[in-house]
């Protein structure tokens, strides 16, 4: 049975979410009283915000916070991810994800780490591939380690993944707020934070985390570079508006390139500062990491929006009921990974996923469903993976790597720009794996 399959309805939510023109959807409702008004209360009394505070609160204020409070994803949602559009995106990271560990010598822990898992629906198909390739990766000790902030989303994850096989922890202030089990035994924890997960050699996966991270804004002008902050309108109060700060602020004056030559600019610091927990954990204990998300190569500007069901939504109207977005900017993120573990890519996700093999994977799966139905399914949602004008150029795919690994003589998988270059894959790729 095919576990996820991607609907033309589902295509055509995806491409109005991502039209480059704004429109609020019609019957918008009323802001959420309590987030608006304790934005609006704080901007009241210390003055304006920046824009990566005001993401931070109206996305994880732990009251009013947008991942807090709402189940975000899928058709009744706000938005589609590509783990949830086929099951055969989660199984070729699964494949990338052993194919690393054989590279490196088929250390004997393995931590699974992602970052911001959604349902849990990729890390099951991961899961899924360590579990058909058990000849291969059977002596090593398992483990998975899941990054989130969102205790409705980490329940979902814990139902999908354990079956309830799962038990949060009796106090808040604990680094793993919740423990359990997979149906096929290996343990699963869960964390807030990324530096709260253990030491040792570590796959790192990131889908759709570095872009709802929190930016700054800053925009040239005559008297030099300003930040765009959010403020109050002077003539509405309960609505918020951008606004220039009148001088430099600590974030322009530290965050930007001396040969910047953008007139509008967007800058991650936390981003910044994930990959570079990243980059110190490969180089010290060993592993990789794989960041896949929509983005740039340091052209893009102004790319701040919000969606709200499946439509693009402005992102100062009713903070905290939908959700708040930006490009990943991947020159930035490969600057702060600095000179210690190779950075390979960004290459796009149509790239990735035809070196990783999707097409045989693809011919596996029609070969064994004999439903007109699916099938047709199944080739929408390998359209929507891969075709240029959907998701195949938009995302970008980008690899952290340890520098040793550069030196072995198959290369990394996937993330070379040729398919006939990219690296052998574990027992002989989907080809020969017969899951369903």
């Amino acid at each position: 049975m095919i576990s996820r399959v991607f609907s033309p309805s589902a295509a055509v939510r995806w491409r109005a979410a991502h039209r480059l023109t704004c429109s609020a959807p019609p019957g918008e409702e009323k802001p959420r009283p309590s987030m608006l008004r304790h934005l609006t209360s704080r901007i009241k009394a210390t003055g304006p915000i920046t824009v990566s505070e005001y993401m931070r609160e109206v996305l994880t204020n732990p009251v009013a916070g947008y991942y807090v409070r709402n189940n975000m994803l899928g058709p009744e949602g706000d938005f589609i991810t590509s783990p949830e559009i086929s099951q055969m995106f989660g199984e070729l990271l699964g494949v990338w994800t052993v194919s690393e560990w054989m590279a490196a010598g088929r250390p004997e822990r393995l931590q699974l780490v992602e970052l911001g898992p959604g349902r849990g629906s990729m890390a099951a198909d991961v899961l899924r591939v360590f579990h058909q390739l058990r000849s291969v990766v059977g002596g090593a000790s398992v483990s998975l380690h899941l990054v989130e902030v969102s205790p409705l989303l980490s329940r979902l994850q814990a139902e999908n993944l354990t079956g309830g096989r799962s038990r949060q922890a009796d106090a808040e202030d604990v680094p793993v707020y919740r423990r359990g089990e997979t149906t096929t035994g290996l343990p699963v924890s869960w964390y807030r934070r990324l530096e709260d997960v253990p030491s040792g050699f570590s796959i790192f996966l990131a889908h759709e985390f570095f872009d709802a991270l929190p930016i700054h804004k800053f925009q040239r002008t005559q008297r030099g570079w300003r930040e765009v902050m959010v403020d109050v309108d002077p003539g509405n109060a309960d609505q918020l508006r951008f606004v220039l700060a009148p001088s430099p602020t600590p974030a322009s004056g530290s965050l930007l390139q001396a040969d910047e030559r953008r007139g509008h600019v967007e800058v991650c610091a936390e981003g910044g500062v994930v990959v570079q927990q990243l980059a110190q954990r490969i180089q010290q204990d060993g592993g990789a990491a794989l960041i896949a998300d929509y983005g740039h190569d340091g052209t893009k500007m102004d790319t701040f929006r919000g969606f709200k069901g499946h439509r693009l939504h402005d992102v100062l109207s009713s903070p905290g009921s939908a959700d708040l977005t930006a490009d990943v900017d991947f020159s930035f993120l490969r600057r702060m990974a600095g000179g210690g573990v190779a950075c390979l890519g960004p290459v796009t996700q149509a790239t990735f996923l035809k070196n990783m093999g999707i097409e045989s994977r693809l011919q596996v799966l029609l070969k064994n469903c004999g439903d007109a139905s699916t099938r047709q399914q199944l080739l929408a949602s390998y359209d929507m993976l891969t075709s240029r004008s959907k998701m195949g150029e938009r995302f970008l795919f980008l690899g952290l790597l340890h520098r040793s690994r550069l030196a072995r003589p198959a290369g990394p998988a996937g993330l070379k720009l040729e398919k006939k270059s990219a690296a052998p894959l574990p027992v002989g790729g989907f080809t020969e794996l017969s899951f369903s």
